[in-house]
């Protein structure tokens, strides 16, 4: 007995050596039996037993029942079971003369091949022979195999014989040669000279199916080549002419759809028209009258219509446009707002997105309208509408868009808190009419989310109070009240905390006119951090303020220290090694440093985040500005800078010679780097762009301090070019292990569209052992509504950073 591919009862063996097949299933047959297996295990038992006795078949050579075993093996490869032992049945089906055996071959040249095999090759004189010689039945499939599963090197083989295909008289042959035309300049772009010339006369077919294949032919040639972009230009009166056509002809059965006349049609040559009248004043205005026609002609009470219109809007924004036209498309955009899909809503709220940028007027029309859309069940809905209402808050709007957000905040979904909170605090800095008002703002969104708020919401907050003289004792009255009633919202615990810490003296003095009158007593302040201090709630950071607090208060609160020193004594053995630190260190100024306490403990200076304002002609950061000054420092600034950096660098600055008032300290740091080859140490060190996309640039730019030659400063200034603001920008960087890595506070977490004031950040670096830089970057942001995160590593820095 001889078993075939390890199943039982395939093939048995005669006495004298003769071979029967046993009758294998039926395609219908095999089907209803798959079906009807009750268990996976019964499925994979049928399966293994048919393929067996399809490999017998394949084996012994039987010509007459090769396409049918080759259709039930493509059934079980649809079911997801391997059938690869079937590909050079494939190909001898393809070859055979017989259209019954070509129809499977080719179907199962589709399915169970593909480039990444070099069996694949072997059709291609197969197909064509079957392009230039067989029927139309035969070159259709032959065309469709092609288009399917046609590799580069097919492409470049069969490029002729598909250009002659595409003006046969035959408008079934045209039509899938047109398609396979496409696949080729998709796989192999340079082809596109082959199939230019054709093009101008299949535009004339009134075959309504080459000509939708035709214009996705012309669109895959004009997005790749600039002289196809250039040529097809002329054609636009004449694709203006066929979509005039379509909206004049009228109800027809064979190509309306909702009585719209051929929708699929007049979509693509829409899209068509887009590409061609962008950037382009002569073609948008030979298509402007066409496409105000489209808008107020279409039926938008089918979904048929809408697709069309929301087309004719898309174009209508991308081309030159006259400026009525393009308030007529927001208006429709508008409309689609008020639609019952939510799929059209959907797209009206993306569409105006990204409109918002450059017609901002027009789409704040709608505002009311995008409001509403907050409040809708459907999450991708209402993120959509709080991208575009955050988009649309402006100077003149802050105060009613901000009261709606803060609104839609109380009751917006979990996954959207963040998105809102952090947008609401971004347009409050920027367009903030009082400083009342954006503390206001503030402590409303930390107290409704504060969880949700940004890192950064905490420094922020207390810089504005800081610089907010005036307000000092409004704001702590606020936040104590805030504090009072909730100590789980952790980032308004913080900046409660620090306010308290800063100007509990004004708490206890009632001083403040502007809410009402509020005895509070030492006690009672005291108490309430200390609740923060025990709280299951508090974050180990929240604690740390919460101690730095109580000790502040020491020095501003006329009532006996005893119970601040012991709450900090208990701290000193605390788990968390930064608290017991902070508590030690506190501890030891109270027992031995009593007499400087009340000095150290005096209320911060205001940091400033950013210097002053640059001239806009200028186009250089604040930080550069500094940075331009740092070569010509004064002994005491030096002197300031190694205590900063002293944890990190060994040497002393007596190890330095000459000193910094040398009038050559170029010439001392070649003298001290002891490099002969050293470039000219006047000549500065060259910027370097380090990324790139859609409009966004980030570059970088070097100082190194004569009197610190370790210390690299490197400003990455962040510019945008594209037509909508950059924002929730950060930058991150690292270095490795051997150096040290300083970041400052970016100027800012927006950079402005069309080349505004650009974004800058301060990284100060230490390199003592003078080894070859490598920097790897991080960026976080959004930008067109879309959040974007980029990681590289920059390993092409200039010799002189590190040398």
């Amino acid at each position: 007995m001889e078993i075939s591919g390890g199943e039982e009862g395939a093939e048995f063996g005669g006495p004298r050596g003769e071979r029967m097949l046993v009758p294998s299933l039926k395609v219908q047959d095999l089907i209803e039996e798959i079906r009807g297996a009750k268990t996976q295990a019964q499925e994979r038992e049928v399966i293994q037993k048919e393929c067996a006795h399809i490999r017998a078949s394949f084996r012994d050579g039987d010509p007459l029942h090769r396409h049918r075993q080759l259709a039930k093996l493509l059934y079980v490869h649809m079911l997801g079971y391997p059938a690869h032992f079937g590909q050079m049945e494939c190909l001898k089906l393809i070859a055979s003369p017989r259209f019954t055996d070509k129809r499977v071959g080719y179907l199962g040249a589709m399915l169970l091949l593909d480039e990444r095999q070099d069996a694949h090759l072997l059709i291609t004189n197969s197909i064509k022979n079957d392009l230039s010689q067989g029927t139309q039945a035969v070159q259709g499939l032959a065309l469709c195999t092609l288009s399917t599963m046609g590799s580069a090197e097919m492409c470049r083989d069969l490029a002729t014989e598909v250009e002659k295909l595409l003006l046969q008289p035959s408008p079934y042959v045209r039509k899938k040669a047109v398609l396979t035309a496409v696949h080729m300049i998709r796989k192999v772009p340079e082809l596109s000279t082959v199939f230019l010339p054709p093009c101008a006369q299949l535009l004339h077919e009134r075959h309504h199916g080459i000509l939708l294949g035709t214009i996705t032919l012309i669109m895959e040639l004009c997005e790749r080549s600039p002289a196809a972009l250039k040529h097809f230009r002329k054609v636009v009166p004449q694709l203006v002419q066929i979509l005039r056509t379509l909206l004049t002809t009228g109800y027809s059965t064979e190509h309306s759809i909702s009585g719209v006349s051929d929708p699929f049609l007049q979509v693509q040559i829409l899209r068509l028209l887009r590409i061609l009248g962008r950037n382009h004043e002569e073609s948008s205005e030979t298509m402007n009258d066409l496409l105000a026609q489209v808008a107020t002609n279409t039926d938008t009470s089918r979904n048929a219509g809408n697709a069309v219109l929301f087309e004719t809007v898309l174009t209508i924004l991308d081309i030159r446009s006259a400026a009525g036209l393009r308030v007529l498309a927001v208006n429709i955009l508008g409309r689609f707002l008020l639609n019952s899909d939510k799929n059209i809503r959907y797209v009206a709220l993306t569409s105006l997105l990204r409109l918002v940028q450059s017609d901002h007027s027009a789409v704040q029309r709608h505002r009311p309208t995008v409001v509403e859309c907050l409040q809708e069940p459907d999450t991708s809905l209402s993120r959509r509408a709080l991208e575009l209402s955050l988009a649309l808050v402006n100077s003149s709007n802050v105060r009613a868009m901000t009261q709606e957000l803060q609104g839609f905040l109380q009751s917006c979904p979990t996954d959207l808190r963040a998105d809102c909170a952090s947008g609401i605090l971004l347009a409050a800095e920027r367009y903030a009419p009082t400083k009342r008002w954006h503390i206001d703002t503030i402590l409303r969104v930390l107290t409704t989310a504060g969880a949700h708020v940004r890192d950064d919401a905490v420094a922020n907050l207390t810089q504005l109070i800081g610089g907010a003289q005036e307000l000092h004792a409004y704001s702590v009255r606020r936040l104590y009240c805030a504090l009072a009633e909730d100590i789980s919202q952790q980032p308004l615990v913080q900046v409660a905390a620090w306010c308290i810490g800063e100007y509990g003296d004004l708490l206890l003095e009632g001083s403040c006119e502007e809410i009402e009158p509020l005895q509070v007593e030492e006690e009672e302040v005291l108490a309430l951090l200390e609740r923060v201090l025990q709280s299951h709630m508090s974050l180990p950071a929240t604690r740390g303020y919460a101690l730095t607090a109580l000790m502040k208060l020491s020095t501003r609160l006329r009532g006996d220290n005893n119970r601040i020193r012991q709450v900090v004594s208990i701290y000193g053995s605390c788990l968390d090694v930064e608290l017991q630190q902070r508590a030690v260190e506190y501890d030891t100024l109270f027992r031995k440093y009593d007499h400087m306490r009340a000095a150290i403990l005096e209320k911060m200076p205001l940091v400033e985040r950013g210097g002053p304002q640059v001239d806009e002609e200028a186009k250089e950061s604040k930080e550069a500005r500094l940075l331009e000054a740092a070569p010509v420092p004064t002994e005491p600034q030096a002197s300031k800078l190694l205590d900063l950096l002293d944890l990190l660098d060994g040497p002393s600055e007596d190890a330095q010679h000459p000193r910094p008032l040398d009038p050559s300290p170029g010439g001392a740091l070649v003298h001290l780097l002891d490099l002969p080859c050293a470039p000219p140490p006047a000549a500065p060190i060259p910027n370097l762009k380090v990324f790139e996309r859609e409009g966004l640039q980030l570059s970088l730019s070097f100082v190194r301090p004569p009197e610190t030659p370790a210390l690299l400063l490197i400003t990455v200034t962040a510019t945008n070019t594209s037509g909508g603001d950059v924002t929730h920008f950060i930058c991150q960087a690292a270095v490795p292990k051997s150096f040290q890595l300083q970041l400052q506070a970016p100027s800012g977490d927006t950079v402005p569209a069309q080349g505004g004031l650009p974004m800058t950040q301060l990284l100060r670096i230490l390199n003592p052992n003078k080894a070859p830089l490598r920097l790897k970057l991080r960026l976080t942001y959004t930008h067109f509504g879309q959040s974007v995160q980029e990681i590289f590593e920059v390993n092409n820095l200039p010799v002189e950073t590190w040398q």
